[in-house]
């Protein structure tokens, strides 16, 4: 009998664990959860205090089954899953399963895998935390009842095949609101105004200085004002102000700032984030990749402290404890750090040693000096105007932990440019300006998010938790509500005026703007279904309801509320709303829109979702004549799209010439644009438009379509126009009235006849539809 089972989450945490425990242990691996609720049924027995109905899937069994016979084998049987609410439910699951007993059954954990933490944890065993397996049994069940709810109203509604989830609805709506916010936005024009002072460096040479005005001048007239006011002035320094400037370095990194980061610095998604960081973790590079906290151990601040003093030195150092700003955070263990500091570099694939890299520098920084800088404001008056200029300079006295680390931000934060020296300045001294410019500059639109931005926004409004925030990401992507993707710019004009030499110089220039790259888009789908769930669902889908259920979470996990409590109060709410809604009658399709009228049959013209996604209609379904039906091009969007736009997908069919003295056009198929030639079709590529393609395209794309097909027909007959013998994927095969046969592996095709044709189909229809035998097992005698 063995002495000691541990059963941990994966393979790989599996392998790194067994070469810490000795020969008296063995380590097996669960691959995550054995059981969960099923997967076609609702799974929820509402009247009996929301009892969850879990099964073991059938690709599990084998698993369970090896995992019971070793339970029974094992003296003592350890639970070593992760610490969070995923990993206690985990440990539960195997406990309930296995059918392990209380005494001979230990729960153990630990954030990091190192042999210290492993054997501490084995020292330290305690039992399952039910109000954690609560929490996240709670979590669990909301999410069912909420997607098996909702999903078949979506269906009914908008279209079929749709799914809602609590957490994911919102994370669509916001990217929603932020393309409305960029669809409305009106951009204002301002001049700013930068001069080029001369002034003499500690040389006596002439170096150029760089200010700005202090405000943006609203108009064109403004700015030219402006400049004829400042020919023949003189300008003088009014004020010098240099004070110092300390900057502390960030906190160590929580899941959802590891995400940011490597977004920005590494170029990472979020969801290949965390599966690097697993893999880290897994090796027991760096402690557990899912946490909200910033705290570091003892052991991590001495560790740190040692590898800053002997790469660095003592200056370097100081070391400092930071607070979780996240209110209920669940993991409060430690922030995610290299598990030895003294290990900057790592063996392993070029991703891993980037994340790990990042991690390592960022922890160290954290335990680092603050950068010492000096910051100089020189303001720079004009004897002909009320307005000042401003010159800022900042030089690093001691770049402290900048030695080794510097935050990134998102688009929409600003970075201070560090290391713009000024030269010797005095107060009243007298400068001479070179060219003085005022160029138009346009208000931004606010930024789409991107993953990493996505991730801060929910954090920020309490959705989700670091176990939630990648696979939300993958979840609305997957699902086809919102597309990752990138834009190209455009080019606008704007206006540049100079003062050189006391004339002014008026340029017009061009630049492009609004290029996007890895950014967030709704699609049609994903905005329809959001206007929809706000109209009839509002509660699912406000943002203060979804993070007070998260707050509700933390509760149960803290054994402050009961899971079914917090069941009881949602459902006999949400359940009324969704049969009402199933119910309700409306005069038009979820998210129609009316374009207009169609100037030549004066018929409605109008977009909505069809079964295949967005389509523009010209017509209703009760006229008398079939509506007609055109596909939108890609990149057109249904709440921006114009009744000229959409009378424009109608051009088609298009007829391009003849070919063999029959014609060719290209039409609007079911499927999709398509070459109609000798009524045969032949789809259309998606590299070609329909509305450019030529004749000569097309009378390729039928020749290439015939080789193809010539190559797959073997043999045909006259006499029977609906058999065929033709080449397939796995061979040769008799096609007959839209079923297909096998053709004996001694038989060559091109030698069948039509009646021995007709006997192979005759043959093979008859041992398909006559009964299978089944076998009686034997009984024991």
């Amino acid at each position: 009998m063995q002495k000691n089972l541990v059963i941990v989450e994966s393979p790989a945490k599996a392998k790194t664990i067994e070469k810490f425990l000795g020969k008296d242990f063995k380590v097996l691996s669960s691959y995550g959860h054995i059981r969960d609720l099923k997967k076609k049924e609702f799974s929820i027995d509402v009247e009996n205090n929301f009892e969850p109905k879990y099964e073991i899937p059938a690709e599990k069994k084998k698993l369970v089954s090896e995992l019971k016979t070793e339970a029974k084998q094992a003296e003592t049987v350890w639970l070593a899953s992760d610490e969070d609410r995923e990993g206690e439910a985990i440990s539960w699951h195997l406990y309930e399963v296995l059918g392990l007993k209380p005494e001979n059954t230990r729960r153990v954990v630990f954030h990091e895998i190192t042999q210290n933490a492993i054997l501490k944890a084995i020292e330290q065993p305690r039992s399952i935390d039910l109000n954690l397996v609560n929490a996240q049994q709670a979590r669990r069940i909301l999410d069912r009842i909420v997607g098996f709810e909702l999903s078949p109203v979506l269906w009914k509604k908008v279209k079929p095949a749709l799914s809602a989830g609590r957490v994911q609805s919102v994370a669509v709506r916001l990217i929603v609101e932020r393309e409305r916010e960029i669809q409305h936005f009106q951009s204002e024009a301002a001049y700013r105004v930068t001069a080029v002072f001369l002034v003499p460096d500690a040389d006596g040479k002439l170096v150029e200085m760089k200010a700005e005005l202090s405000r943006r001048l609203k108009t064109k007239e403004e700015a030219q004002q402006f400049l004829e006011s400042c020919k023949g002035a003189a300008f003088t320094i009014e004020d010098i102000v240099t004070r110092p400037v300390k900057k502390s370095p960030a906190a160590p990194f929580t899941t959802s700032t590891l995400q940011q980061e490597a977004a920005r610095k590494l170029g990472f998604t979020v969801a290949q984030t965390m599966m690097i960081a697993q893999k880290l973790y897994e090796s027991g590079l760096i402690t557990y990749m899912r946490t909200d906290s910033v705290n570091l151990s003892e052991f991590a601040i001495q560790g740190s402290k040692e590898a800053i003093t002997s790469m660095m030195g003592e200056k370097y150092v100081k070391t400092r404890q930071f607070s979780t700003k996240t209110k209920g955070a669940q993991e409060a263990h430690e922030a995610i750090r290299p598990t030895y500091m003294d290990h900057q570099n790592i063996e392993g694939s070029s991703q891993e040693k980037r994340l790990y890299d990042l991690i390592w520098k960022r922890t160290i920084a954290s335990q680092m000096a603050e950068a010492e800088l000096e910051k100089t404001t020189a303001t720079i008056r004009s004897s002909s105007n009320p307005d000042t200029f401003t010159a800022t300079g900042e030089v690093i006295k001691f770049d402290g932990f900048l030695h080794v680390y510097r935050e990134s931000f998102d688009d929409d934060h600003e970075q201070e440019d560090e290391g713009n020296l000024l030269p010797p300045l005095k107060k009243g001294q007298q400068l001479q300006h070179n060219d003085i410019v005022a160029t138009e500059r346009f208000t931004q639109r606010p930024p789409r998010y991107t993953e990493a931005s996505l991730v801060r926004k929910l954090e920020e409004l309490g959705i989700g938790r670091p176990s939630t925030y990648a696979p939300t990401i993958s979840t609305i992507q997957n699902r086809e509500y919102v597309e990752k993707g990138d834009r190209e710019g455009v080019e606008r004009l704007f206006n540049v005026l100079t003062l050189h030499n006391e004339q002014i110089d008026d340029q017009t220039r061009t630049e492009t703007v609004g290029a996007e790259k890895s950014k967030l888009f709704p699609t049609d789908i994903g905005t329809v279904v959001n206007d929809f769930l706000i109209e009839y669902f509002p509660e699912i889908m406000d943002y203060n309801f979804t993070a007070t259920v998260e707050k509700e979470f933390d509760e149960i996990a803290e054994g402050d509320k009961q899971w079914t409590q917090l069941m009881r109060q949602f459902y006999t709410q949400f359940h009324p709303s969704v049969e009402s809604t199933l119910a309700t009658k409306t005069e038009r399709k979820v998210g129609e829109r009316v374009l207009g009228d169609d100037p030549v049959s004066g018929k409605p013209v109008s977009v909505k979702i069809g079964r295949f996604g967005p389509v523009v209609q010209i017509g209703r379904a009760e006229d008398e004549e079939k509506p007609r039906f055109a596909q939108m091009k890609k990149g057109m969007s249904m709440e921006t799209l114009t009744l000229e736009e959409a009378l424009e997908l109608f051009k088609l069919p298009r007829t391009l010439g003849e070919y063999e003295e029959k014609n060719v056009s290209v039409g609007a198929g079911k499927f999709g644009p398509c070459i109609s030639h000798n009524s045969k079709y032949v789809s259309l590529p998606k590299t070609y438009d329909p509305m450019t393609v030529t004749l000569e395209e097309a009378i390729e794309l039928i020749r290439a379509k015939r080789e193809t097909e010539a190559k797959k027909h073997i043999k045909s007959f006259a006499e029977e126009p609906e058999l065929e013998i033709l080449n397939g994927r796995y061979g040769p095969y008799i096609a007959y009235k839209g079923s297909n046969y096998k053709i004996p592996k001694d038989v060559v095709p091109q030698d069948l006849n039509l009646p021995t044709c007709l006997e192979i189909v005759k043959l093979q229809s008859e041992k398909a539809a006559s009964p299978k035998r089944r076998f009686a097992a034997k009984k024991k005698k």
